[in-house]
């Protein structure tokens, strides 16, 4: 059974490929000159996806086709070089070219998640019997589509956090005139709503004591998309120790699940003969 269906990865990776730089098949430099061919990219960029949507190790998904430290290797080339940072960018670029980003209404909210192997990312869960977590206030649109998180410690709170979230707005390119941003209870602040005001951006912030469910405000639209994200069992359960890899499998999550909503949505409102099924 494949990771993720034909009509999703083959945009992907038509998308990442158009990044890759060129690459011999074979070492020159190599002192015997029988360094064996290079594995195919293509190949290679199945087994990260397999990673990322099942959260195994990668020993358990190496094969006589590429084994787990060339899995490793690339994927640290891949990192090194920025692909999977500028492979998410891409996305969004064509997403807003096609149905148009909702930047006019913001929305912020942090999950945690358990990180057993400790990490850069990690920190004492207050909600966890202080064992390893990561906290990760993510950013998305008026329609949920990421747009960027920041990866603390699970005991972080969520107002310091908010500055540098909002600091990822500069990577987006031209924004509206006026922006609201809405927050939860955990931002109920004067420090919050300084920040805002001094940002120019209007706050939406529930208050704290009141009981408002996510579904009475715009704030749904993130907690859509952590669950999204955690669908991925790479990022809801987090064995890696560096913020490059973990940011990398952010990256490559949140490109899939900004190539799969224009998708889905064509097949209710498009209709042509060679569009992609649903099943394969």
């Amino acid at each position: 059974m494949p990771v993720l269906p034909s009509w999703l990865t083959e945009p992907l990776w038509d998308r990442f490929a158009a990044l890759l730089p060129q690459r011999p098949q074979f070492d020159a430099a190599h002192p015997l000159g029988c360094h064996p061919r290079r594995i195919s990219d293509r190949i290679v960029f199945d087994k990260p996806l397999q990673v990322l949507r099942f959260g195994c190790s990668y020993e358990a998904i190496a094969d006589s086709s590429c084994s787990a430290s060339t899995i490793r290797n690339r994927r640290d080339e891949w990192i090194q070089l920025g692909l999977f940072t500028r492979l998410k960018q891409s996305a969004l670029d064509a997403y807003d070219r096609i149905v148009g980003l909702v930047l006019e209404q913001i929305a912020i909210d942090g999950a945690v998640t358990k990180a057993p192997g400790g990490g850069e990312a990690a920190g004492r869960s207050p909600v966890d019997r202080g064992k390893q977590g990561m906290k990760r206030p993510g950013m998305t649109d008026g329609y949920g589509i990421p747009l960027g998180r920041v990866l603390a410690g699970a005991n972080r709170h969520d107002s310091p956090l908010l500055a540098p979230t909002l600091d990822l707005l500069a990577e987006l390119g031209p924004l509206p005139d006026e922006i609201t941003v809405h927050l939860d209870a955990g931002c109920d602040s004067a420090r919050s709503r300084t920040l805002l005001d001094e940002r120019g951006l209007r706050g939406r912030i529930a208050h704290k004591g009141t009981k408002a469910p996510a579904q009475a405000t715009q704030r749904w639209h993130v907690e859509r998309a952590h669950a999204r994200q955690n669908a991925f069992h790479r990022l809801a359960r987090c064995y890696e120790r560096r913020i490059s890899v973990i940011e990398a499998f952010f990256d490559l999550a949140d490109t899939t699940i900004t190539v799969r909503s224009p998708i889905r949505y064509a097949w209710t409102t498009h209709r042509r003969d060679t569009r992609p099924r649903r099943r394969t």
